[in-house]
């Protein structure tokens, strides 16, 4: 049974047993800031269990995506040595919230795998927790399972809990027998280690709520939890105890060693690489589907490493040039239809991924040469934390990586010295940064969250609740003194979503507090600014007025935003998302996940696009709803962005339907027009565009419309005819520079024949010193060309200066190189006028920024050179 058809088997069955078909989220878990990915089939539904989603069924299934790679839940490192481990997964679970407990679900996995499967049931082997007495009578009574295979066991690995506190329960699982031919014991035995017992499904009942005392209550809704690896079953239903030698990892290994050129079968040393890569491919392509971009940092980073662990493993294997992108390609066809949103992205998909290799194959060699002369140099077994650290910080070689090649080698990695490295770097980091007052620091002494009126008022009465100066709590914020101004309820936005916080004024009565700034922390709103006159005090009661113009443009530029990314995502490709963003009053920037820069006229396409949206004046509507809902109606979740199971839905017709909590203009046609500024790239896999609307994209167009009126007056031409008249111009530029450069050529000759009359022999070397004021760059460089072509064993020092500036060079005949070096003879010169310089043995520059030391430094040159061919002689 392929793993396809089983996949669709679990799916089928539940499904004919009244349970919800939920598609597999994304990798990145929009609602769950404390994981970087999805690591199991439970995730998508935790606020379910936690009763703060509700959904309108009672039964679900799912054939979830994982990932296991990063934070507390990563195999990385396994990935290639073990039979069952893997980065990327795939969790097939069933789920009863509230509905159907322990009978139901032990009898669901037992009729789907002895019956849908037709699994012999003498292969099953269950565990239960030891005091669940209800599960073991279950198994025994119900399912007829024998008192021999069945393990009770204890809390570590039968007992499961979302946290310390909060709902837990039991576990019972199940695992499958693969035969006296392999080595391991049943569970619960010394030998379970071993690859002969393998778990295959686990049941969880969720029955108790955790106190923070530690006691149990029940909960009012018991519920079930299941999760069966996909891969394992398979291994199963094809007869391996190897995860490896299912269908789908034989294929991309197949696909793998086609890719980096092995021909036949692949030999047993070669197998851990091949394992690798297949294994990796998964991970990569799905992570770049969710729209993760390899970077230096958090998720990012983590796809960084697996990308770069298999490129390294392909160039073991014999890879030669980019090999890891062609795997995309047979893995769309394997899992394509599955997933459709990998068929969707995967020329994307595929040109990140040949980026990332072009990248790191860059680096790839010099790195491994530092690791090969470290670990040739060792005079132990442990590779030195500062290699570790310089092939990371340099090279990009990511720890695990060097691990690897370690553990290959029979090595360990110096742990402790590679962190003192690191917390050396960060600690620099800190010393280099600029921070402003820590207004955050006291946050409990401020009060409760404030609530927020913005959406709907400008104005708003409220109590003064506390006053921060200098991040500690105080009674009194005295008139020209800064601080901040926490109230109860507020009209002003906190900075968050890329937008900046308002600006406006408190009063009360007797003072006037100016705010210059509104930040949010942990839901209470931080008004920063300075009293203007009078003292603030606690507890008084006082009017908050937004500066209303400001905030409009803001709204302005934050729809734009919402405009330029659904432009971007038709023009582009819907591999666009969100990557950050700055919403100001002035401006907006935007980032966003794309492999190459943006052509010129796909700028202006987006732009067109965009101002035709804001002439049709389509109106805002914003709404709430449950997340799923959300999505379910085309909303688009931005990346990183922790959302709750209901959000705020910001709608411009069918046009642009985003998850959002800033302010907005009430429609489209309020933006005026939006003028794109620049478009650059900020990091790999992302761009970054800066755009202006409203009056400011007004006043942007004037601003050029002047500048090109004043160029045009100054170059005597009228404005439609500046181009051709500019034309002409550098045409004419371009000749006299050519004029330019062959008279200096001339010049070079002849002073070259002027000056080597004067050479004078030192130490059997041609040696010409002289300043050439009015000289530039190539004028010198050009001079000292002909010297060393008229004079034999020539060494040339040239200088001029100009305002505050000295250019040196100096050329070195190729026989005279080795005694003295170009470039320790410039910066001998160059350290006396302030600057220094370098380049080839045989011809160096350099700069200076003490013209009146010029002279005197030239003067030295003939001693230092007679100096150092006297010693080399000697």
């Amino acid at each position: 049974m392929t793993t396809n058809a089983l996949r669709s088997r679990f799916i089928e069955y539940f499904k004919a047993n009244a349970h919800r078909f939920v598609a597999s989220s994304s990798l990145v878990p929009a609602a769950d800031p404390t994981l970087l990915f999805v690591n199991a089939g439970m995730v998508p539904f935790k606020d379910v269990f936690l009763g703060r989603d509700q959904r309108d069924y009672n039964r679900a299934v799912s054939a979830q995506r994982c990932v296991r790679a990063g934070g507390k839940h990563n195999d990385l490192e396994n990935v290639g040595y073990t039979a069952r481990h893997h980065t990327f997964f795939e969790m097939l679970g069933n789920f009863s919230f509230g509905d159907y407990f322990k009978r139901e679900a032990i009898r669901f996995a037992w009729e789907f795998l002895t019956v849908e499967l037709e699994m012999p049931a003498e292969k099953l082997w269950v565990t239960v927790y030891e005091e669940d007495a209800e599960a073991e009578a279950i198994w025994k009574d119900d399912i007829g399972i024998p008192e021999a295979r069945l393990a009770r066991i204890g809390a570590k690995d039968n007992f499961w809990q979302m946290g310390d506190t909060g709902p837990c329960g039991p576990c019972s699982e199940i695992f499958y027998d693969h035969g006296e031919h392999i080595w391991g014991g049943p569970p619960g035995t010394p030998e379970e280690d071993g690859d002969r017992f393998v778990e295959i499904w686990n049941l969880v009942f969720m029955q108790y709520d955790r106190q923070p005392d530690g006691e149990m209550r029940d909960l009012p809704q018991p519920s079930i939890d299941t999760g069966m690896g996909l891969e394992r079953i398979a291994a199963v239903m094809q007869g391996t105890h190897d995860n490896y030698g299912i269908d789908v990892f034989q294929t991309l290994m197949a696909a793998t060693a086609e890719a980096v050129g092995i021909e036949g079968q692949p030999r047993e040393d070669q197998l851990p690489s091949l394992k690798v890569v297949a294994d990796h491919i998964r991970a990569t392509a799905f992570l770049i589907a969710d729209g993760v971009m390899p970077s230096n940092e958090g998720r990012g980073y983590v796809l960084r490493r697996i990308m770069r662990r298999a490129i390294r493993h392909g160039y073991k294997l014999g890879a030669t040039g980019t090999f890891f992108y062609q795997l995309v390609a047979p893995l769309d066809v394997l899992m394509g239809e599955a997933y459709p949103e990998l068929s969707d992205a995967r020329a994307q998909i595929e040109r990140v991924v040949e980026q990332e290799e072009q990248r790191f194959s860059e680096t790839l060699a010099q790195g491994m040469k530092i690791l090969e002369d470290a670990i040739t140099g060792l005079s132990g077994d442990e590779i030195p934390g500062e290699t570790v650290f310089k092939l990371y910080d340099t090279y990009g070689f990511p720890v695990d990586l060097t691990n690897d090649v370690a553990r290959e080698r029979d090595l360990t990695l110096d742990n402790e010295g590679f962190e003192r490295a690191m917390n050396a770097q960060r600690e620099r980091a800190r010393a280099a940064s600029q921070f402003g007052a820590d207004y955050h620091a006291r946050l409990d002494d401020v009060g409760d969250a404030t609530t927020f009126l913005g959406y709907t008022e400008d104005e708003a009465g409220a109590r003064i609740v506390s006053l921060l100066v200098d991040g500690e709590p105080t009674d009194a914020i005295a008139a020209g003194s800064q601080g901040v101004v926490v109230l109860d309820r507020t009209p002003f936005y906190g900075e968050s979503g890329g937008q900046v916080g308002d600006t406006g004024t408190i009063a009360g009565e007797g003072f006037t507090f100016v705010v210059t700034d509104t930040q949010k922390q942990n839901g209470v709103f931080l008004h920063i600014g300075h009293a203007e006159d009078g003292a603030v005090a606690p507890g008084a009661e006082v009017t908050a007025t937004v500066d209303v113009a400001r905030r409009r443009d803001i709204e302005l530029n934050h729809t734009a935003t919402h405009l330029l990314h659904a432009a971007l995502r038709d023009t582009l490709g819907t591999h666009v998302r969100q990557k950050g963003s700055l919403v100001a009053p002035d401006r907006l920037r935007f980032d966003f996940s794309h492999f190459e820069a943006v052509t010129p006229e796909q700028l202006a396409t987006i732009e067109a696009e965009v101002n035709d949206k804001i002439r049709e004046n389509i109106e805002g509507r914003i709404y709430e709803r449950s997340y799923d809902e959300a999505v379910a109606e085309g909303a688009m979740a931005f990346f990183g962005e922790k959302y709750g199971s209901v959000v705020r839905v910001v709608r411009f017709g069918d046009y642009s339907v985003e998850l959002c909590g800033g302010t907005h203009a009430p429609a489209t046609g309020a933006l005026g027009f939006v003028k794109i500024t620049e478009e650059r790239g900020v990091s790999a896999g992302n761009r970054r565009l800066e755009a202006v609307s409203g009056s400011h994209a007004l006043a942007w167009i004037q601003d050029v419309i002047d500048r090109q009126t004043r160029l045009a007056s100054r170059l005597k031409a009228a404005p439609s005819e500046l181009e051709d008249k500019l034309d002409r111009v550098l045409e004419r530029v371009s000749g006299l520079e050519k004029q330019l450069e062959a008279a200096n050529q001339k010049l070079a000759a002849s002073q070259g024949d002027d000056l080597a009359s004067a050479a004078v022999d030192i130490g059997g070397a041609q040696v010409v010193v002289k300043r050439m004021d009015g000289a530039d760059r190539k004028t010198l460089r050009d001079t000292v060309d002909a010297l060393k072509n008229k004079l034999d064993n020539a060494i040339v020092v040239l200088g001029a200066a100009e305002g505050d500036k000295v250019a040196l060079i100096a050329g070195v005949a190729k026989a005279q190189a080795d005694r003295v070096p170009a470039g320790d003879l410039i910066n001998y010169v160059a350290s006396q006028v302030g600057g220094k310089g370098g380049g080839r043995p045989d011809m160096a520059q350099a700069g200076g920024s003490e013209p009146e030391n010029l002279d005197a430094a030239l003067a030295s040159v003939a001693g230092w050179i007679d100096e150092r061919l006297s010693a080399r002689t000697g």
